[in-house]
């Protein structure tokens, strides 16, 4: 595959790296220190078109490919990583799924506003009680005449305090089990809707997270998205996109922390001279960059392939468990780069460190990524 990128995907990275450097990465550090969503950079990625970077033109987005999409988010993830997973979620968690499985109508009022960014949306699919466990639904959605009502909770929630809509999964059907799980299109000023305290969280502080509790919520039939009991299909297709988006996340935050490290050890002295002389330090900036390069082209393979409309379920599975693990030993080197400075406030890598983890979690752990990895290795004819 030729990665070398095109003038447009070029002038958008260099776009998305002034933002980082000039808006984002100046004020990461409070962000995270007082918990505080970023709203006026968020609307600026609006303004620059990057919270529907993959939606067409026609749909209210940038009708940009998916490798431009992991190009932008790794920028703007090596600025804020919480600003980077609010335009994650928007992007890959809300606007593919209704872009996918929408009707015109549904597009119209459910995709247009969101891929402009005059409205955010969040993804409603892990409970307090199956984690990792998707198909596990305890939330049901029982028809109604020509509406449903839905009754349960949902857990983990980004941007659950600012959405305007979450797509919520629910089981219309539990004699089914996965197969009895649909998706709906949740307005979260809906009548029984409700969310729950910020939790506090180690790290991507600056982005909300919550339960979201529906209580005798009631919804037109007409905010099913796809079929009644489409709803796995729904998830699981929106994961496989999501980990990319997530890879180049991680991606962001460690090459963050990798710079962040050389250029302190360019600096710092020790024995009369730059540690950056030193070999054990040589070593793990070697380390650290071979780790990002490969991560990074494992997550563009992933795009490429997601824009040839082939299956790449695998591919964005070691996309995401390499770029997320490279993340977290990247940022750890990074700490040891600075010795006792790394470890507290005043420097940046603590912060990359802390929000590092989350990205061996979220959108499934590092664990289950290996499960999807072996079953599809498994599966293949030699």
């Amino acid at each position: 595959m030729d990665f070398k990128l095109t003038e447009e995907q070029q002038m958008l990275q260099k776009m998305c790296r002034d933002f980082a450097l000039n808006e984002l990465k100046p004020i990461a550090g409070a962000l995270d220190r007082e918990a505080r969503y970023p709203v006026e950079q968020v609307k600026k990625l609006s303004e620059l078109g990057l919270m529907g970077v993959a939606v067409p033109e026609g749909e209210g987005g940038s009708g940009l490919d998916t490798l431009s999409y992991v190009i932008a988010m790794e920028e703007i993830s090596a600025g804020c990583a919480s600003t980077g997973v609010i335009m994650s979620v928007n992007n890959s968690l809300y606007c593919d799924p209704v872009l996918k499985f929408g009707n015109a109508e549904q597009k119209k009022l459910w995709l247009q506003p969101y891929a402009s960014g005059d409205k955010l949306g969040c993804f409603a699919l892990t409970e307090p009680g199956n984690g990792s466990d998707a198909g596990a639904a305890r939330t049901t959605a029982t028809r109604d005449g020509d509406s449903y009502r839905i009754e349960g909770q949902k857990a983990w929630i980004t941007n659950a305090h600012e959405a305007d809509a979450a797509i919520v999964f629910a089981t219309t059907d539990r004699a089914l089990k996965h197969k009895g799980i649909s998706a709906f299109l949740v307005p979260m000023d809906a009548q029984g809707v409700s969310v729950g305290k910020h939790e506090d969280k180690l790290g991507i502080r600056a982005s909300s997270t919550a339960v979201i509790t529906l209580d005798d919520c009631r919804l037109p039939a007409a905010n099913l998205l796809g079929e009644p009991g489409l709803g796995f299909k729904i998830a699981m297709a929106t994961l496989d996109g999501g980990r990319i988006g997530i890879a180049a996340q991680a991606l962001g935050i460690a090459r963050a922390a990798f710079e962040a490290a050389r250029d302190y050890a360019k600096e710092r002295q020790a024995f009369g001279a730059p540690i950056a002389t030193l070999q054990a330090i040589q070593f793990m900036l070697a380390d650290m960059a071979t780790q990002i390069d490969a991560a990074r082209l494992l997550t563009y393979r992933a795009a490429a392939l997601k824009d040839r409309g082939v299956r790449y379920t695998k591919e964005s599975a070691m996309a995401k468990l390499h770029a997320s693990e490279t993340a977290m030993a990247v940022a750890t080197k990074a700490i040891q780069i600075f010795g006792g400075n790394g470890y507290v406030r005043e420097y940046p890598v603590e912060r990359h460190f802390r929000d590092a983890k989350i990205t061996e979690i979220y959108e499934g752990t590092s664990e289950i990524q290996r499960v999807v990895i072996a079953a599809n290795v498994l599966k293949e004819i030699s």
